[in-house]
């Protein structure tokens, strides 16, 4: 295995257990507070982990350093954690994770001229039917729960406007990726996207001081604690290193493995149903995956 398959297959595993804890602190603290407390901790450490290359951001790259950051964290997430309070959580999973690898593909596409190959078509449609069947009985039961609300839909949009979003940003990320260290890179994202995040929280959430000291209360510490070193440092580090290396379209793939972990472990933790529709849509997901990291 090399290197970056090996960085592929951790990083997957991180942000697929992630789906818990955020599951778990959303319930104590305003959603979007959580993100820009996570993102602000997270970013903070990686810009002292980086140290002296914390600083060496080229004055031409600030731009779209920038303007990545508000799309890939702040946009990405408020229009994400808005929508999912708004539909169905396994509606709002799926229109997330299937659309990751087609925005990708035509982001790159538009901003970087990369061939759309029928292998990738393939890969995509195999992995929207296995994402389908893996979340079958929460599609089930949003079916049963969806009421025509106008907020549902218009949550079900926002959710996929959130990943259009992150998408696009990733794709812009690649052309500043070469011109500073991956830590650098990766840590002033997320502070800039952390305090994006802060504007929208205090102007949407009602966040009170009583929510600062659930951050110091079990189970929320331990939540957190793992959205920021796992999800964060690890997950988003790696993350901007295949985003370089092997392009949007690949490094979204995850979004066809992380779900089966956040399945396998809702299981084990939870209890949540595993049937046959789940067990065949995981493996449909992989399949799905490995043709389309094929070269």
């Amino acid at each position: 295995m090399s290197r970056n398959a090996f960085y592929f297959v951790l990083m997957c595993l991180v942000w697929g257990v992630t789906f818990l804890p955020i599951k778990i602190a959303s319930a104590y603290a305003p959603p979007i507070f959580l993100g820009a407390v996570r993102f602000g901790i997270a970013g903070a450490l990686m810009l002292l982990w980086a140290g002296r290359d914390a600083f060496t951001v080229p004055r031409a790259a600030l731009p779209r350093l920038v303007a990545t950051g508000l799309l890939v964290n702040t946009g990405n997430y408020a229009f994400l954690f808005w929508g999912i309070a708004q539909a169905p959580s396994g509606l709002a999973a799926v229109v997330n994770m299937a659309t990751i690898p087609i925005y990708s593909m035509l982001a790159s596409r538009v901003i970087e001229g990369t061939a759309i190959t029928g292998q990738r078509i393939v890969a995509i449609l195999l992995g929207a039917v296995g994402l389908g069947l893996l979340f079958a009985s929460r599609l089930q039961a949003g079916a049963a729960a969806a009421t025509g609300n106008t907020l549902e839909l218009w949550g079900l949009a926002a959710v996929a406007f959130g990943t259009l979003l992150y998408c696009v940003g990733a794709v812009l990320t690649r052309a500043i990726a070469p011109a500073m260290p991956i830590l650098a890179l990766a840590g002033w994202q997320t502070v800039i996207g952390a305090l994006g995040l802060i504007a929208i929280s205090l102007a949407l959430e009602s966040v009170r001081i009583e929510h600062l000291r659930v951050l110091l209360v079990w189970p929320v510490w331990p939540a957190m604690a793992t959205l920021v070193i796992g999800g964060s440092l690890i997950g988003f580090t790696i993350y901007i290193r295949l985003l370089h290396q092997w392009g949007a379209f690949r490094a979204g793939l995850y979004a066809f493995v992380s779900p089966v972990i956040a399945v396998a472990a809702g299981v084990v933790v939870l209890a949540e149903p595993f049937g046959w529709a789940e067990g065949f849509g995981a493996l449909l997901m992989f399949g799905a995956a490995a043709i389309a990291l094929r070269r």
